[in-house]
């Protein structure tokens, strides 16, 4: 008997199918994968459930009302500019920066004066801002 110890091919790992099928792959998740245009945006949304309304020990409310007329704490704001508010809100936060502010604005009131309160809340330094809701059980 008379055995050939001769050179063996070597097994060879083809990785052009296997590529293939990785490329149909990331082009099948591409194609299927819906993007969120506001992922940056974290927002919390308030409730108007009565059951789950808490009590902020350092709030600060803001009323805004239908004519765009501004109250902190139930003190009129003499102006209706964003410095004028700001102003009001900063001396009103008694506890400094932890300070919430609950802004309850009419229904009907311009979105321009709410945002010009969050505008000064911000210019403030006061950034958890919540906003009052009606439950709607029970509405007035």
């Amino acid at each position: 008997m008379q055995f050939r110890h001769g050179a063996r091919d070597e097994p060879e790992i083809n990785l052009i199918p296997f590529i293939d099928v990785l490329l149909v792959i990331l082009i099948f998740l591409m194609l299927s994968t819906t993007y969120s245009k506001f992922t940056e945006m974290q927002l919390r949304l308030p409730t108007a459930d009565v059951d789950a309304q808490r009590d902020y020990p350092k709030e600060v409310i803001v009323g805004v009302s239908a004519d765009g007329r501004y109250t902190v704490n139930k003190t009129p704001v003499a102006e209706r500019s964003v410095d004028a508010v700001a102003a009001a809100l900063a001396s009103a936060a008694t506890g400094g920066k932890d300070s919430v502010v609950i802004i309850s604005a009419d229904a009907t009131s311009p979105h321009q004066s709410v945002i010009t309160v969050m505008e000064a809340a911000r210019r403030a330094g006061l950034v958890q801002i919540t906003f009052a809701a009606q439950s709607t059980a029970n509405p007035h």
